[in-house]
């Protein structure tokens, strides 16, 4: 009702002002009324009865050179051509117009046409000269408050800086064009700059403010139509599954998908499907998620969305890998990383220009753009040009007799140049001959070093085993004795047991890392690498010091995630068993150890931390040499010293690193990295 008493106001005030025009014999007051009837009739669409006036009132005021009149005939002329999508005759108009409203010093006119020259370049994709057209209007819009002028140039420049990814200067006009838009009434503007802010702040990871963005646009009378449902819909559906509001997500994506599905709108249908695939993988519905990626899947190739297929590779490397299909996981990932490479890429190369903004953009409203310099060429020019080419012709002989003199002498050097580079090739055979023969005596010389190495290491096991086993044995057999004897009673047994399975233990783990560390020194540790997942390894672990962690009053925190690795499986076992066991030996009563496992840049990282006495400066440099470093437990437990040797062997045969960060007193945490993929040659 409002809008059709506001038409048929707009018709009533078009007719008086024909009438009143119809009826003036003065000629400029007959100007006046035709520029107010054209105002209006522009404000109305109807461009071909403005047109008509524009015809009439332009020969008028040509007659009587009213320039005020000339001047706004022009830019009324311009703007219909610019609803028409003619480019040349609006840009045309628009600076024709400009030159008269600054001859007439009408700074408002003036902004009013840079406003104008803005929007059509903006629209076009000139972004920069968009820029300095629309802010060279702001400053003289504002100080007149004319609002509706206000709303064009905010939006325009919001629109311009978010095409060239300036995304807090887009925010911030498009809260300011919003604010104006609320107080016009503007619902289809307001829809427009809500949908803007809400997909703005998405980006920015800001959900809550997209939420109350998405939600205004829900809210508003336009939000009836399905095409705006179909697009808003999905988005808040995803922002809601940003934080685990399952309901919430649930309803919005399933009106969505419903939507889109009736309009056969693929661009909304692609958002639904993505955004459900991701809640039904949450809460573990794997088959309905599975089947709803495949289907987002086809329409982000069919559509060329590159934001959405990211975001599907993403979702089905995460969707196969909770399935255990750890191939088909890895291969998704690759995609994920061509494609965001490729877009990067192509994004970078896109807006390298654009986004360089002259710093000294001239923002008074008058500014005028640079004039191309025309060049004529003179009768004077083209004589000098035939004296030039005569003398240019007579310097070619001379040229064509060096070069047949330089054609002999070159001939001469060439003869000259391969008598030598035959010498030349004679002795490089006789120094390749004398550096391979250096090579062979440094080979061999390696090789003796190596068996010497080989015999030491033979050497270092015999003293370590004659040692360390010699204690651990002696205890069990002293235990073994006692208990033959007959003079141990019952509860003298149970207190001995924890001691003799701590001496047992021991004895498996020195005899498990000398056999291990012998082989890695000896070269016969070949490794078989696969894709296997760490999580599995970090539980069979950690059953295995469950017992001891418990006796000991150590707390374990498991971090781990599900993901994957490509390395031997059982070496990367037995570094994880000796790194628990050196935390769980430097732990005392009421410490922790910490398992967790993350991805950086493209490789698995793994760590194991631990709250206990932690390692000085002076020591961590001796942890990984082939030595027998060690120190005693808090319970006084012995070690071989072997262990991080041997984990720092496998895991380099592993195509990987090992390393750790300490502070005595504090603890300790030991990283080993990990390739993802086969690694390149």
């Amino acid at each position: 009702m409002l809008f059709m008493s506001i038409s048929f106001s707009q018709t009533n005030d078009i007719d008086n002002l024909a009438l009143e025009l119809a009826f003036q014999d003065k000629d400029s007051l007959k100007i006046e009324t035709s520029l107010k009837l054209i105002k209006a009739l522009y404000e109305i669409n109807d461009y071909e009865r403005a047109l008509e006036y524009i015809l009439k009132s332009e020969k008028l005021s040509n007659n009587l050179n009213y320039k005020k009149g000339i001047a706004e005939i022009t830019y009324y002329k311009a703007l219909i051509y610019a609803q028409k999508n003619d480019y040349i005759n609006a840009i045309s108009g628009y600076n024709e117009s400009k030159k008269l409203f600054s001859t007439l010093k009408d700074t408002l006119s003036v902004a009013k046409v840079n406003n104008s020259i803005g929007l059509i370049e903006i629209n076009r994709g000139n972004y920069n000269k968009g820029l300095q057209y629309s802010l060279a209007a702001i400053k003289e819009l504002e100080s007149r408050h004319l609002y509706k002028e206000l709303n064009l140039a905010y939006s325009n420049l919001a629109k311009a800086y978010y095409n060239i990814q300036l995304f807090e200067k887009a925010i911030q006009f498009y809260e300011k064009a919003l604010n104006i838009q609320l107080s016009l009434n503007d619902t289809k503007g307001s829809n427009e700059s809500h949908s803007k802010l809400a997909e703005l702040y998405s980006n920015k990871k800001e959900h809550r403010k997209a939420i109350e963005y998405y939600e205004k646009v829900l809210e508003s009378s336009e939000s009836k139509n399905d095409s705006v449902r179909g697009k808003v819909l999905p988005k808040l559906g995803g922002e809601y599954l940003m934080f685990k509001d399952y309901d919430k997500a649930t309803k919005y994506l399933i009106l969505g998908y419903n939507i889109n599905t009736r309009t056969k709108n693929n661009a909304g249908l692609l958002l639904a499907l993505n955004n459900l695939g991701d809640l039904n993988l949450q809460q573990g519905r794997l088959k309905i998620a599975e089947k709803q990626l495949l289907e987002a899947g086809k329409i982000a190739k069919n559509l060329n969305n590159k934001t959405e297929l990211l975001k599907h590779y993403k979702l089905m490397k995460a969707l196969d890998s909770t399935n255990g299909r750890f191939d088909k996981a890895f291969e998704w990932q690759r995609k994920y990383y061509q494609l965001k490479n490729n877009s990067l890429n192509k994004s970078e190369s896109k807006i390298s220009h654009l986004t360089k903004i002259p710093d000294d953009l001239d923002l008074n409203s008058n500014f005028k753009e640079p004039q191309e310099k025309n060049i004529v060429t003179t009768q004077t020019d083209s004589k000098k040009t035939l004296e030039t080419n005569k003398r240019l012709n007579k310097y070619k002989l001379i040229l064509y007799g060096l070069l047949a003199a330089l054609i002999v002498v070159s001939a001469l050097l060439i003869l000259v140049y391969f008598k030598r580079n035959s010498n030349i090739k004679y002795t490089q055979e006789l120094e390749e001959k004398n550096v391979k023969i250096e090579l062979q005596n440094e080979s061999f010389s390696e090789q003796t070093k190596h068996l010497e190495n080989v015999n030491n290491v033979k050497d270092k096991l015999f003293s370590i085993v004659s040692h360390d086993l010699k204690d651990s044995l002696s205890s069990i057999n002293g235990f073994i004795d006692l208990l033959k004897d007959g003079s141990l009673s019952r509860e003298e047994f149970d207190n001995l047991i924890p001691e003799l399975s701590e001496n047992a233990n021991n004895a498996s783990l020195l005899l498990f890392n000398l056999l291990n560390w012998s082989k890695s020194q000896m070269q016969s540790l070949e490794p078989k690498p696969s894709l296997f997942d760490i999580q599995e390894v970090f539980e069979t672990k950690l059953k295995l010091i469950d017992q001891r962690m418990e006796s000991k009053g150590i707390e374990l925190i498991d971090h781990s995630l599900r993901d994957f690795a490509y390395a031997d499986r059982s070496m990367f076992e037995i570094v994880v068993q000796n790194l628990l066991a050196n935390a769980l030996k430097f732990c005392k009563n009421g410490d922790t150890i910490t398992v967790s496992n993350h991805i950086s840049n493209g490789t698995c990282i793994v760590s194991i931390a631990d709250t206990g006495i932690g390692i000085s400066k002076e020591n961590i440099g001796k942890l990984f040499n082939n030595s027998s470093f060690t120190t005693m437990g808090t319970d006084n437990e012995k070690g071989t010293g072997l262990g991080l040797s041997i984990c720092k062997e496998l895991v380099e045969l592993n195509n990987g690193k090992i390393w750790v960060e300490s502070t005595k007193g504090q603890g300790s945490t030991f990283y080993v990295q990990l390739p993802k993929s086969r690694p390149s040659s």
